[in-house]
């Protein structure tokens, strides 16, 4: 069955994925709970591993450059709850740094330079395959032309030799070029689980929530916007290693006035 979330976005765009892998991305912020935070070592790892870095791995990387707080995984995870006013990243922090040591944990977060899925792949959450292989097909948007409101935007990836973990990102190139664009994680599969269905539900009209105080406000004027969808093995766009992109395919919709 396929699986819908929805992304917190660098610009205000209200973006849902429905996503055909049988897993959907990690929640947007860590909630405390023994539940939520032991999770079976695998896909469910991987997605929590990712999670975390993106909110903690900045922060963590400043402590360490700091001193003073990195004697043991508990000092150091103390001084990240301490720091963010997150006890659930102080607990997962625990959770890693406790199953490689403090002294690996420190070095794979100065040699992961801010990249979660590098990271996570260091700490032998997220399964590495540098032998695989995505293409994105049949890519669409339903209405191609209109008044401002929602859009899905369709696609389908195909695979001949499996994935690696890595990253689905969606870029909409706007008319008055404020960014809006984010991206989710893509576990690892095999070939058997392609091809797969994907929908992307962009809510193209202003974001009555936004703040202009805080950041631009895109209005989605009237106009010709581009849409480009990548798949990567890694996160897009980086240099480390089990780093390639897959594919990259672009589109166009309009909004009138």
């Amino acid at each position: 069955l396929c699986q819908a979330y929805t992304i917190n976005m660098r610009a205000p765009l209200v973006l849902a994925a429905i996503l055909g892998l049988g897993l959907a991305a990690a929640p947007r912020s860590l909630q405390s709970g023994n539940s939520s935070l032991r999770p079976e070592v695998g896909l469910q790892m991987c997605s929590l591993c990712d999670q975390f870095a993106g909110e903690a791995i900045n922060t963590l990387l400043n402590l360490i450059l700091q001193g003073g707080v990195v004697g043991t995984c508990g000092t150091l995870c103390s001084a990240l709850a301490d720091k963010t006013g997150s006890q659930a990243l102080g607990e997962v922090c625990d959770l890693l740094c406790d199953i490689v040591g403090i002294e690996e944990f420190i070095k794979i977060i100065q040699k992961a330079d801010l990249d979660p899925i590098y990271y996570c792949e260091e700490l032998k959450m997220c399964a590495i395959n540098d032998n695989g292989d995505a293409e994105i097909t049949d890519l669409a948007i339903d209405p191609v032309s209109g008044p401002q409101g929602p859009k899905t935007i369709s696609f389908t990836i195909n695979s001949k030799n499996g994935t690696g973990t890595g990253e689905l990102i969606l870029v909409v190139q706007t008319v008055d070029g404020i960014p809006v664009e984010d991206g989710v994680l893509m576990p690892a599969q095999n070939a058997t689980s392609f091809p797969v269905p994907q929908a992307f539900k962009l809510n193209a009209e202003p974001d009555p929530d936004c703040d202009p105080s805080q950041g631009p406000c895109e209005e989605w004027l009237p106009g010709n916007y581009q849409v480009r969808v990548e798949i990567c093995n890694g996160q897009c766009g980086s240099n480390h290693p089990h780093t390639a992109l897959y594919d990259r395919k672009f589109t166009n919709f309009t909004i009138t006035g």
